[in-house]
């Protein structure tokens, strides 16, 4: 009797909440509403529309949260076209971020826009080995990836990294390149946790400055 209650009580219960809604196109979240209805969703996707660039499975996914979207999107877009550090440290920064948090569809929206800023193709492709392709890069950019590496990896960036970044970057771009591999790291998370769908219809995002 016992047993028939509870499996009674657990159907009452389940029958109460909501009905999950099915995978979308971009992500595992379902699909926005098309055409758009909040008026912030309706405006950042104009904007993005208007910047060049393709609305992408990612900005699909994160605009559920508009408001954060747009928080997160200002500071992308900061990331993409400001800062004292060229765009290539910026891009192989966020290559290397992706590679090691495992984003595949980071990698893929990123390798696009380095090809777009026609970067040279042996930095893009040896970025997942770098130590072992360190003759493709010069001293600012193979100090800049030991520090990228140690702060990805739990952040404790040892005395002799820290001091040979120091040595050829000022403090205002080593913020730059720490808040950009923050940035990615926690993108990288998301990308995989929503399972952000790459594009396979070659969909890239908004170039920024090269």
């Amino acid at each position: 009797m016992r047993i028939a209650t509870f499996i009674a009580a657990a159907v009452i219960c389940l029958a109460g909440l909501p009905a999950l809604a099915a995978e979308g196109k971009a992500s595992r979240l379902p699909d926005l509403p098309d055409p758009p209805t909040d008026p912030i969703l309706k405006k950042a996707l104009e904007e993005r529309a208007a910047a060049g660039g393709a609305v992408i499975n990612l900005t699909l996914t994160t605009n559920h949260a508009p408001i954060y979207a747009r928080a997160t999107g200002e500071l992308a877009r900061t990331i993409r076209n400001e800062g004292t550090t060229t765009r290539l440290l910026r891009e192989l920064t966020i290559l290397r971020t992706a590679y090691v948090v495992g984003s595949d569809y980071e990698l893929g929206q990123h390798q696009a826009l380095a090809k777009i800023c026609k970067y040279p193709q042996a930095k893009i492709d040896g970025i997942a080995q770098w130590p072992q392709s360190a003759s493709v890069y010069d001293d600012r950019e193979r100090a800049m990836l030991a520090y990228v590496d140690q702060m990805i990896h739990g952040g404790n960036v040892d005395d002799a990294t820290f001091d040979k970044f120091a040595s050829l970057f000022s403090p205002r771009e080593i913020v730059e390149i720490s808040v950009t591999v923050s940035n990615y790291f926690g993108n990288g998370l998301l990308t995989k946790a929503l399972k952000v769908k790459p594009e396979t219809d070659g969909r890239v995002t908004y170039p920024g400055k090269c």
